[in-house]
């Protein structure tokens, strides 16, 4: 269980990052930090989803039409509560829009450990 909490800590870490370096790219362009977390949300579903099913569950042998679905509805719930937080964090704090996502980032991780162990990428 430590070894696939350290897996999934790494995957997660390396999506998160690319999330929020896609942000960070797309603000000082134009885009809007509500508009730009979709953006990077959309990038780092592949890297989390690849990864967390090789290095993390390690359910390779398990059929995409299985698990990409079970995942993509474990994300895009968990897209859902990053939204609404970020949201919340940008209009009822003074917080720069990285850092707010960077926070909110790291609390929904949480949540998509426990879904995606336990339904997603469940054997």
């Amino acid at each position: 269980m430590l070894a696939q909490v350290s897996r999934f800590i790494v995957v997660g870490v390396t999506a998160l990052i690319v999330h929020w370096l896609v942000v960070r790219l797309l603000v000082p362009l134009g885009l809007i930090p509500l508009i730009a977390n979709v953006f990077g949300f959309v990038v780092a579903f592949n890297v989390s989803y690849f990864g967390h099913r090789r290095l993390t569950f390690k359910a390779e042998a398990l059929n995409h039409s299985r698990t990409l679905p079970r995942f993509a509805t474990v994300a895009l719930a968990s897209f859902a509560v990053n939204e609404t937080l970020y949201a919340l964090l940008l209009t009822f704090t003074s917080l720069r829009y990285d850092l707010a996502l960077f926070i909110v980032l790291g609390v929904v991780a949480v949540l998509t450990y426990l879904f995606s162990r336990f339904w997603a990428f469940a054997v």
